[in-house]
């Protein structure tokens, strides 16, 4: 970890790109722990957290996780999803936050030091590049040891720092032993995230 004490720094975490990674490791996160960790690391500014959300449907598995991540240090960005037949009659959901991501990120860039990415989506390399040039370090927080790796070489090789994420484990999973499923005060609601990946276009 590079992030130094006196370091202004934010983290921006691609929701569905972060749980797949975490699942591809077969762990869950505890985003309690999380903010927590990265907080003990120096001056955080802000910590976004990215997805789309189906709002056509009556419950959506991740909305108990976006409301407590609202509620407990976390800035949600957020849109619904978008659902299309393709050309070969496949129904296909839309919800890429890249551009949400890429925005907050250029618009931080003049208020922070050090910008920490939970992705491995090589789209990300030239906005990781873009910010370089304007002084920013970059860290790049996904997983190589998952099956296939989550981390897209271009982007590893662009990042100033990549931290993998089975490095940081201990620190951020979720302790076994209590359901809090309901229980707000824990790290957050164990749901399965919609994955917007899945069927994506």
């Amino acid at each position: 970890m590079t992030i130094y004490p006196q370091d202004r720094f934010a983290l921006f975490i691609d929701g569905s790109n972060l749980f797949a990674a975490a699942k591809g490791l077969d762990f869950d996160i505890d985003y309690k722990r999380l903010l927590e960790y990265f907080s003990a690391q120096g001056r955080l500014i802000r910590a976004f957290y990215y997805t789309a959300l189906m709002e056509d449907q009556e419950y959506s598995p991740i909305r108990p996780l976006v409301d407590w991540l609202d509620y407990n240090g976390y800035t949600m960005v957020t849109k619904p999803t978008k659902e299309f037949t393709d050309s070969t009659g496949r129904r296909k959901i839309k919800g890429n936050m890249d551009i949400e991501l890429a925005v907050d990120m250029m618009e931080m860039a003049e208020n922070i030091d050090h910008a920490v990415v939970f992705s491995g989506d090589g789209d990300f390399r030239r906005l990781i590049e873009a910010v370089q040039r304007k002084g920013l370090r970059v860290s790049v927080v996904s997983t190589m040891r998952s099956k296939p790796p989550m981390i897209a070489d271009e982007l590893r090789r662009q990042a100033d720092v990549f931290i993998e994420l089975m490095d940081i484990i201990d620190d951020i999973r979720r302790v076994p032993g209590g359901d809090d499923r309901h229980d707000t005060s824990g790290g957050g609601p164990q749901v399965e995230e919609f994955d917007p990946k899945v069927e994506i276009a």
